[in-house]
């Protein structure tokens, strides 16, 4: 469990937040991840038409971005969701329910967009984290 990172999911006078925490802070590298597609190693969209499965798809590759930087999800401190139908939240918080602890989530945020780089793709997310300075 990490312990160079505070969550708040519920700061005096506001109500709990739904599936994130509402504040999130930490000490050490902060590490920005661009926001990541359902593309595999081939730029092959995965999941066409399940916003389910390209969410798995962009938490691996989050995953994957995370790892060279000597980050796992555990420092994760904000998430940004781009999707194009907001109806697709819920399979996005299931596959993020995967890879994240629950009970420790990130801060978040969901906008709902006309179109991502191409018309298959459904979801992208961003992801802001801090490693502790004394992880590689």
């Amino acid at each position: 469990m990490s312990t160079h990172l505070t969550r708040v999911q519920a700061p005096e006078g506001l109500a709990p937040g739904t599936g994130y925490s509402h504040v999130v802070w930490g000490s050490g590298r902060f590490v920005a991840v661009s926001g990541q597609c359902a593309f595999d190693e081939e730029r092959r969209v995965v999941g066409v038409g399940d916003p389910g499965a390209q969410a798995r798809r962009v938490f691996e590759n989050i995953r994957r971005c995370l790892e060279s930087a000597g980050a796992t999800f555990e420092d994760v401190v904000k998430l940004t969701y781009f999707v194009t139908d907001i109806a697709h939240l819920g399979p996005v918080r299931t596959a993020r329910d995967e890879v994240f602890d629950p009970a420790r989530l990130p801060a978040s945020s969901a906008v709902q967009v006309s179109a991502l780089i191409l018309p298959e793709l459904l979801v992208e997310i961003e992801a802001y984290a801090i490693v502790p300075e004394d992880r590689g």
